[in-house]
């Protein structure tokens, strides 16, 4: 198996602006972009790029397409060499045309760690708690307020269980933008402290994502927000594919064998196999795919229940409830793209239990000093579950996805004490 990258000399971060890095580099013109037009992923009817869209008219999620033959004249592997290690090392495979609408908080790589005692020696994290506002939301958000700004918009609303309103509110405040976020009003709480200390408006919604999509989605006329929920514009999802990016760079350009993703509306996962395609197609990598494994919690399961069942599409979850919130989608409009994404690539889909989930973020933190939000963990669990099942094997190279750091979620209370004025008895602290 190949060494990640990452292991080796990924870790260094190095600081430039957004300016710098495209006035230094040489093999960047002044308007790189290689996007042709946008894509209907069910009709596939084209759309003119440069224009402000949303669903198509099928009402399927839009999909960027590239000059990918023009692309792999411009861009060489040799030329990330001399790169930040950012989001952005990727620009010529990304939607932002001029470089001055880039609206950047630092998206550094995120590293891929080794992780053997969690039950296999070729088991990595990624660790996606390390970018802008602690999560992997970053990577979306920071593509959709970048295009907002290059098509003139200038006010955006989105429903959220959390990490996505944190990171739109971030960047839409880093660009100027106005802020609307609607919550469940069982989200955590700092989540909600953080997207209104970061300017946006934000409000509690009695009820669960779907309700404040609801919201957001009526009040686009008599507001005049544009809705950024997910795949409900193209650029999200553009973001997301540098997960997959990265990835491939790490593993030195061989992709691992299976991949676990905690999945609700399923961005990153339908992002990531893009990105493998893309890849693909400028001869970067050969046609291993890893397997793609979407991972649910039993209390909210419409893809797996969907792939279990043949479906193309999935029903609507009822009574949707699990401690790992930001899978707590009962409907994913991109459900479709999730389920042909896992079955294209040989994958499935696994629902774990909150108790397991619970175990396996205690577990993982005590053995690899790793601190998962509920979300990472759910793939933890959903990783062990499966080994047993035989549907994975410890001699597969398995990469695990942390979507956000655990220090925005509840831990256990520590409750022992020592009196300094009393004799201390050290044989009862080991």
């Amino acid at each position: 198996m190949a060494i990640p990258q990452c292991l080796i000399c990924r870790l260094a971060v190095i600081s430039h602006s957004v300016d710098d890095k495209y006035n230094m580099d040489p093999q960047v013109s002044p308007n790189p972009t290689f996007v042709t037009h946008l894509e209907c992923s069910k009709t596939k009817e084209h759309y003119e790029a440069g224009q402000i869209h949303g669903l198509s008219k099928a009402g399927a999620p839009l999909l960027v397409r590239y000059d990918l033959a023009a692309l792999s004249q411009s861009l060489q592997k040799k030329h990330l060499e001399a790169r930040s290690p950012d989001l952005w090392r990727y620009r010529e495979m990304l939607p932002v045309g001029n470089p001055e609408n880039i609206v950047s908080l630092g998206e550094t790589m995120t590293p891929l760690l080794p992780s053997s005692r969690l039950g296999g020696k070729n088991v990595f994290i990624k660790d996606e708690g390390r970018l802008p506002t602690g999560s992997f939301k970053a990577r979306g958000l920071c593509m959709a307020v970048s295009m907002a700004k290059e098509l003139g918009i200038s006010r955006l609303a989105i429903p959220t269980n959390g990490n996505a309103g944190a990171a739109m509110a971030a960047y839409a405040r880093r660009a100027g933008m106005e802020a609307f976020v609607f919550c469940p009003d069982d989200t955590p709480e700092t989540n909600m402290r953080e997207i209104a200390l970061q300017g946006a408006k934000v409000w509690g919604v009695n009820g669960l994502i779907t309700d404040c999509g609801k919201i957001v989605r009526n009040g686009t006329e008599p507001v005049g927000w544009f809705d950024v929920s997910t795949l409900k514009e193209p650029y999200r999802i553009e973001g997301k594919k540098t997960m997959g990016l990265e990835l491939a760079e790490q593993f030195n350009w061989q992709l691992p064998d299976v991949i676990f993703y905690p999945t609700g509306g399923g961005t990153g996962l339908i992002g990531m196999v893009k990105a493998f395609d893309e890849l693909e197609q400028i001869g970067w990598i050969d046609g291993h795919r890893p397997r793609m494994v979407a991972v649910q919690a039993s209390g909210c399961a419409p893809i797996v229940k969907a792939f279990e069942s043949g479906a193309d599409h999935a029903e609507f979850w009822k009574d949707a409830h699990t401690v790992a919130a930001g899978i707590r989608v009962p409907a994913a409009i991109g459900d479709f793209l999730i389920l042909q994404g896992i079955r294209e690539t040989g994958g499935f889909a696994t629902a774990v239990d909150d108790g397991a989930i619970d175990e396996a973020r205690r577990k993982a933190a005590e053995l690899e000093g790793i601190l998962l939000c509920p979300e990472g963990a759910a793939t933890y669990a959903a990783y062990l579950k499966e080994l047993k099942s035989g549907r994975v094997t410890t001699q597969e190279s398995a990469v695990l996805f942390n979507c956000a750091t655990g220090l925005k979620y509840p831990m256990p209370a520590v409750n022992d004490t020592l009196d300094h004025h009393k004799p201390v008895d050290y044989s009862l602290l080991v």
